[in-house]
Formats: structure tokens, sequence, C-alpha cells
């Protein structure tokens, strides 16, 4: 120990003086120092230490982080309080109740989980799991607000999975795996789809494939337990893989090459339909290459409005022009181009239309694309309608219902206020739909006029009749009564485009497919007309070809079109329809007697000769025979076409602008369902014709087959 009068002795000694050596050297010493940590080795510029302002925006980011970092902490330590007290209330307001027949049952989180390998799981990176946790801490504090509100939402309905729990009055009960799950016939509202609760957990952290309850209070998706193994999300780079093709499609072979020696005719109906250009569209906007069975070339070509000549007077419904012209795909061909134009019906002499708005509201119609654009659709044909013609509307889909009775087109608020109450739900009963529309029409009939069902779905039916087959014969069995159809399509998952197309083909009717608004207005409000008023029914066109001027033929779309030879003179054979103003265009493939261009060999035994005897229609091509019938007639009439030398143009350019871009929409549909014909014929060529005959496009139509046709090079190489 130190003695204390030693420490008296060195607190009174004097303090000694200073030397001048001593501080010398110390002095020299403190520069040495300050040289050594001030004095940058850099000749210029200035030194790079922080100033007044910069240390402090140093130590307030300092300070922030570490209250970021601290933050999950701080709102788990808030959450679980509040958690806890909530928890209490429930269970002293309602006490669980467990009767002797009833377990008690293990949730998710009063059981351990089951860890797999960590191999199973890739390890996030570290600022992932810095994200994580902030997105937690908000999740938890959510939870912990929903957790003190007051309950607002009704009971749910009873539902469960196998081998899962059910919750009734309160109270949990055991549900075996072979035990039926309880269903809900109801449609759920939007509120509820948005509360569904989370899916089991999967993977690393499930637990004996069981399912447990909803807890009332983590009753959002939110709220989920943080036993939970985070989803995992695909990297950025990384493609989704595609949905299931759920759409039905009706599958078809493309046209044979026929040789004019022993099968010299060709009949088919005609087709008006546009569907399959909009369902195309769809898919190349999104990306993909359409399905080849959704091409239907016919509906490509008369997608579009064409300046056909058409019939000088009501007294001839249509007027058809043909003409002969060289093939850009293939030099040995010619192709023979049939244009048919129909009478265009003034505004002012339009008869009064009785038209039925047909509606599907089941369940599959729930979706943007669907009911929502439905209803915004018929609102613009609502304002298209003269104020004399009458509207009703009947919807179905557990069951049929008239939702307005036919009223006047002049008491637009009401008909435009039923249109926005309909809402979706329940299951798809389209046969009770059709008759009761069907009813309805009748009971409105307008002679003389325009009676017309105006079916709009997704084609999804499942209850009564359901059936092509069946549908077709409910459809040929109302048709009989005068009334006409037409079929709209909605929505690109589960179309039953196949169903739409059988009772639009055999109702007197014609089908359509609507994917966007600007659609809508073209077919509803551009092209009404057309789309509302037939001026000839059951049109059925057949050539024959002379053999001794041409050797092949092949008719260029129309495969889900065509008829048997002597279809075409029974008048009881239905066939498609003609509206005001319709452009109806078909194109054959020939292949000139001796042109070298011949796919099918010749007979080997006794080749079979023409001889006409020096008749004067020797030098034809072909003729052209067109049967119709008047919308309000049963007995067809018959419009002949000779083709010969006289509609020849002698080279592909001296074409007319309407008929060479018809042609180059035909090569488009062509090479997507990937057809032999084209395999040579790139996109760059489709382009070039096109382009060249854009000509007169005032609704730019003919401007976005040009970008389809980009798109689809784009995607499917240019083969």
């Amino acid at each position: 120990m130190v003695d204390d009068n030693e420490l008296r002795k060195l607190r009174d000694a004097a303090i000694p003086a200073p030397g001048e050596s001593a501080k010398a050297r110390a002095f020299e010493a403190a520069l040495r120092a300050y040289d050594q940590e001030n004095i940058s080795a850099v000749t210029q510029g200035s030194v790079g230490g922080l100033r007044l302002t910069e240390r402090a925006q140093k130590l307030w980011s300092e300070i922030m982080q570490k209250k970021l970092i601290a933050t999950p902490a701080l709102a788990g330590l808030v959450a679980l309080p509040i958690a806890g007290y909530a928890t209490f209330h429930m269970l002293r307001e309602q006490p669980p109740a467990f009767g002797d027949k009833e377990k008690i049952t293990e949730t998710l989180a009063d059981k351990p989980a089951t860890l797999k390998p960590a191999t199973a799981e890739p390890k996030q990176a570290p600022t992932e799991l810095a994200k994580d946790k902030k997105a937690d801490a908000d999740v938890e504090s959510r939870d912990a607000s929903d957790a003190l509100a007051p309950p607002a939402s009704p009971p749910q309905p009873q539902t469960t999975a196998a081998g899962g729990v059910a919750q009734q009055d309160g109270r949990t009960r055991d549900v075996t795996p072979n035990e039926a799950p309880a269903t809900v016939n109801e449609p759920e509202s939007a509120t509820l789809r948005a509360y569904k609760p989370a899916p089991a957990p999967t993977g690393e952290f499930a637990v004996d494939g069981t399912t447990s309850a909803p807890s009332r209070v983590a009753r959002m998706p939110a709220a989920e337990s943080k036993l939970m193994a985070p989803q995992p999300t695909a990297p950025a780079d990384q493609i989704a893989p595609q949905e299931e093709n759920r759409n039905r499609i009706e599958d078809f072979k493309t046209n044979p090459v026929h040789a004019a020696l022993q099968d010299p005719v060709s009949t088919f109906s005609i087709d008006v339909d546009t569907a399959s250009y909009s369902f195309v569209r769809r898919s190349l906007k999104e990306g993909s290459v359409p399905q080849a069975d959704t091409v239907r070339v016919e509906e490509m070509i008369n997608y579009f409005p064409y300046d056909w000549k058409g019939p000088d007077s009501a007294s001839t419904p249509f007027n058809s022009t043909v003409s002969v012209m060289p093939t850009p795909w293939n030099e040995h061909t010619k192709l023979m181009h049939v244009a048919i134009k129909g009478f265009d019906i003034k505004p002012t002499e339009q008869p009064k239309a009785n038209l039925v708005f047909l509606i599907d509201v089941s369940g599959s119609m729930d979706e943007p694309d669907k009911l929502p654009l439905l209803k915004s659709a018929f609102r613009l044909l609502v304002s298209k309608l003269k104020a004399d013609d009458t509207i009703s509307i009947v919807t179905y889909a557990g069951e049929a219902g008239t939702v307005l009775m036919p009223t006047k087109a002049a008491e637009k608020d009401k008909i435009l206020n039923a249109i926005d109450n309909l809402t979706p739900g329940g299951s798809t009963a389209g046969e009770a739909g059709i008759k009761e529309a069907y009813k309805l029409a009748q009971q409105s009939f307008v002679k003389d006029g325009v009676n017309r069902v105006m079916l709009a779905t997704d084609g999804d039916f499942n209850v009564g009749q359901s059936d092509d087959d069946d549908l077709k014969r409910l459809i040929e069995q109302e048709r009989k009564s005068g009334v006409f159809l037409s079929v709209f399509g909605f929505g690109h998952d589960n179309l039953n485009d196949q169903m739409m197309q059988t009772i639009a083909q055999n109702g007197n009717g014609t089908a359509a497919y609507i994917d966007t608004l600007a659609e809508a207005e073209k077919v509803l409000v551009e092209d009404a007309s057309s789309t509302l008023f037939p001026i000839a029914k059951d049109v059925k066109i057949q050539v024959e070809f002379n053999p001794d001027k041409v050797s092949e033929y092949r008719l260029i779309g129309y495969e889900t079109r065509a008829l048997n030879r002597e279809d075409f003179n029974n008048d009881r054979v239905d066939a498609g329809d003609i509206g005001s103003g319709h452009s109806v265009t078909a194109i054959y493939e020939i292949t000139p007697k001796g042109s070298g261009g011949e796919q099918i060999d010749p007979l080997r035994y006794g080749q079979a000769t023409v001889n006409n005897g020096g008749v004067a229609n020797a030098d034809e091509y072909a003729f052209v025979k067109i049967r119709y019938k008047l919308p309000n007639e049963d007995v067809s009439k018959l419009i002949t076409t000779p083709v010969t030398s006289a509609n020849e143009v002698a080279s592909f350019d001296q074409a007319s602008t309407d008929q060479r871009f018809s042609v180059a929409v035909a090569a488009f549909g062509q090479k997507l369902r990937d057809e032999d014909a084209t395999a040579k014929f790139g996109y760059d060529k489709i382009m070039e014709i096109a382009t060249a005959a854009r000509g007169a496009d005032p609704f730019g139509y003919r401007s976005e087959f040009l970008s389809l046709v980009r798109l689809a090079s784009a995607l499917g190489g240019n083969r």
C-alpha cells in the first residue's frame, strides 16, 4: 500500500520548471505527427475529410439504420400483447366446449413442424432476408389492427377440404379424409373472394397433409401463421409456366387438293362470322402464336370491309364478282377470287327490330373481359337502336329468368339500368335460357321486321342440355319460328367456341368474338346493319371446274362449312346468312392444265378425256352457282356466273387493292396454320403485299393487321 505521508509530500512538492530542450523536442514531435496524419501524398486537390455538415448527416444515417433494424423487434413486442389480449376476450366470450363425441383438434400452431433437409429450399440473399423481415413487421402490424377491430363480416358458409377441420357454431370437429367435403352453391361476392382463407402450408413446413380451420382473429390471408413457409418467388429472368388451355375449339383438317377430272364440284355454305380473327389477334397480342384450329381463314378474310360491287336494287339481295389472277406464293397456279356484296339497306328504310338479349350471368362470367365487357358492349348497341325498336333481356345462371320484359328503345334509362344491375353467380343453364329467349321473341314478334335473339356467353353450358348435338337440335327446332340468332363470345379462358359455332351455324345466325370494347363498337355499332338486318339466308355456293382448263383446285378456308354436292339443291339444308352490306369472299387456288404445278398423278389406266364437241363453254375455267332464300321465304333462288378468260387479270399487281389485300390475309391465315402451300412464303412477303394494298383505312383495321403480321413474324420466325 502507498503511505499517506508520501502522497502529501508529492502534493506539496514544487513543480519543476520546463526545460528549453524538452519543449523543443515536444514541439518537433507534434509537427511530425501532424504532417503524417493530415498532409496528403497527392500534390493537387483538397484533403478528403468530412465537413461538419457531412459528419452530422453520417451520424443521423447511422441512427436511422439502427432504428430500421430494430423495427421488426419493436413491432413484434407491440403485436404479441395485443394479440394475446384479443384472444383472451374471445375465449371469455365463447369458451371452447367439448362433448363426449368431440375431440380436440390439433392445429398447425400447436403441432411441431417437421423439417426437411436444408437442401430442399435455396438460401435467400441477405438483402432479401432484410426485405422479408420488414414485410413481416408490416404484416404483423396490420394483423394487430385487424385483431382489435370488431367482427363486421357476415358468418362464413361452412366449407372444408378432405382431411381438414370444419367450423360450425363456434366449435371444431374432425373431418376424416374419406368424408365428402361440404360445398357451397351460393355465388361468392367480390368481398368474400378477397378474404378467402389462405391455402394450407405445403413443402418444407407441411404438417401431415392436414389443413386447419381459419382463425377468427386472423381472418385475412395476410395474417398467416409464422410457421408457414413463405411462397417461393420465381427469379425475375425465369418465364412463368403458361396456364392450361381450357378453350374448346373444333378440330378440322385443311381442305385437300382435288383433281378436277375425278371431283370437279365443290360445295360449301358462306361464312360471315369474324370470331376467328379476333381470337387470333388476342393470342398474338398476348405473345403467343395461336392454335392452328383457332385460325379459320375465311373468317379472317371476311373480317375486313371490302368495296365489292353491290346490286343495283333491293330486288337482288347481293351481287357476285369473280376474278382470276396469278398466285403470289406459287408461280404454277392461279387464284379464282369470288366476291359477294350484299345490298346495303338505308337507315331510313331499316325495318323495326325485336331484339332479345340472352345474357349469361353464371359464375364463369365473373371476369373483367366477360360480364363487365359484355355490359359495356350492349350499352353501345342500345344507343344505336331506333326509338320504336323493342328490347327484352333474359338471363341464365342456375336457371333462366326474365330481367326486362319487351321495352321500347325510347325508354333507354330503364334498359340501361337493367343491364347495369346484372351480376354473375351460379351454374350455367344455357338450354333453359335459349328456350325462354325464343319464347319471349315470339311473344313480341314483328311481322316483316327483324326478330333476333342475341346470345352473349363464354359458352360454358353445364346445366340441362349441354351436348353440342342436343343444342343443335334445339336451335334447329327454334329457328322454324322465324327468329334469327347472333352469338357473341367473351373471355379467353374456358371459351366454348365449338358450341357457339354449332348453334350459330344451325340457327340462321352469325358468331363474333368480342375481346375489347373497340371490337364491340365494330360489331355492334359500325357493323350494326349487317349484324342485325339479314337480306338473305341459307346462302350456298357451288363451283364446277372444267377439267379441260383446270387440272386441280383447292378451296382456301371454309373447312367447317363444307356441304355435300346434293345439299346445294336441298332447301331443307341450313346455310349461312348475309346481312345488309355484308362482304363475303371465297378464294380457290387452281392449277391450270399443263402448267406443271400438278400434285396428283394422272390415271394409269384408260385416262378419261373431255370432249365437249366444240360447245361454247369449253374455254371456261369454272361455273359458279349461288343459291339463297329471302329472309321471309322458304324457297331458294339461283344466281349463276361463268368464269372465262375475260375474268382474268394478267398480273397480280393489276388486281384491285381490295383483292390483293384479301389475298394477303388469306396467305397470313394459311401461314399461321402452317400449311404446305405457304411454307416457303415468308411473313415479309405477306407484309409487302398488305402494305401496298392497304388503301383507304378509315377505322385502322388494316393498319392493325400489319402489326399482327409483324408480331407473328417475331414470335414464329420468318419461316
